[in-house]
């Protein structure tokens, strides 16, 4: 990686309000393999820090446009004049999407995320990619969110994140890395995950309804689905007995035992009231 232009603070030590922690090049060069980027594609980078990942994609022959909240690194990068590099200054959560997507064609994703923020980025990706907007994303996370991400029934790491990617994406492990692979090491190991976007596994008409049936009844994870979804039925006028008959589940489940496709039964036997 060619390393920062002189004269543009490029040692400045990371910001800790920020999240931010900088990888050494052995393992840069570990995620660029795994991102591949191909000539002409175009990315979307989040939190680019010092450039790390984007001089290689740009070397590449890609596209990217880089989001980045830190107005000092965004300052440093934009005085690199990276070819064929975009820079945003912002937060990614609150930035447009019109400001970075240009075009009808998904982009790709890459991004070392603030562990701080990494589960409403997720959040904010499924829904970019319900738009049309991103297409996959290379990622590297806490390693207990990515465990989250790839969990199944039945484990203590499974929950809404890994259901919500169950239902629209594809994710492998790439591989780990030690806290030793940072400046500043954080106190944490990571994981770098591949996630593809794909239409939805199973067919769901009410997506705002499914999503809120799964965060209410893993808010009473240890409960079983019978008394969590009757709290919920009762506010709505409605018996969640009735609502677990009609997806033919036992009311002495818990939560984090139902596949995907019985919390969409689930979702459907509990419609909104008319």
């Amino acid at each position: 990686m060619a390393p920062p232009s002189p004269g543009v603070g490029s040692r400045r030590p990371a910001r800790k309000r920020f999240g931010q922690h900088f990888l050494e090049r052995p393992w840069i060069d570990k995620i660029i393999a795994a991102v591949a980027p191909q000539p002409g594609e175009v990315f979307l980078e989040i939190g680019p820090g010092r450039g790390q990942l984007t001089a290689p994609l740009a070397r590449a022959g890609a596209i990217v446009h880089a989001v980045e909240i830190d107005r000092d690194l965004v300052a440093e990068l934009t005085a690199r004049a990276l070819p064929r590099v975009h820079v945003h200054e912002g937060d990614f959560l609150e930035v447009p999407t019109e400001t970075w997507f240009q075009g009808d064609t998904p982009y790709r994703v890459a991004a070392n995320l603030p562990y701080n923020v990494s589960t409403p980025v997720l959040g904010r990706l499924l829904r970019l990619a319900r738009e049309g907007c991103v297409a996959n994303a290379v990622l590297m996370l806490q390693k207990e969110v990515a465990d989250r991400l790839m969990a199944h029934p039945g484990s203590g790491d499974y929950g809404p994140l890994a259901i919500a990617m169950a239902l629209q994406a594809d994710v492998t492990r790439a591989f780990v890395l030690p806290p030793g692979a940072f400046r500043p090491p954080p106190k944490v190991h990571s994981a770098v995950v591949r996630i593809d976007f794909r239409p939805d596994r199973v067919a769901i008409d009410d997506l705002a309804r499914f999503n809120a049936i799964v965060r209410h009844v893993f808010t009473q994870r240890r409960k079983m689905l019978g008394t969590t979804l009757q709290s919920l039925a009762k506010g709505e006028g409605a018996d969640g007995r009735a609502w677990l008959a009609e997806a033919g589940i036992d009311g002495q489940r818990r939560a984090e035992t139902l596949t995907l496709e019985e919390f969409a039964r689930l979702a459907a036997a509990a419609r909104r009231p008319a």
